[in-house]
């Protein structure tokens, strides 16, 4: 399991999201928040994290780390 994979599930899980409330915040598909964080997709593009670490509140590097 790659790192992404736990620690997006972990800020997403502390922050009280869902996948689907993730997904439309960072605005990104919902399949591509589960691909990332079933480990079947462990290269997302550095815009996808960009969207994702701001829906979370987080830099890229916390959420790459």
């Amino acid at each position: 399991m790659s790192t992404i994979t736990k620690t997006l599930k972990k800020l997403r899980e502390a922050k009280g999201l869902s996948q689907e409330k993730l997904a439309r915040l960072a605005d990104v598909a919902n399949n591509t928040i589960i691909k990332i964080e079933a480990g079947k997709n462990q290269n997302p593009t550095l815009d996808t994290l960009k969207k994702i670490a701001r829906a979370l509140e987080v830099s890229v590097d916390e959420l790459i780390e």
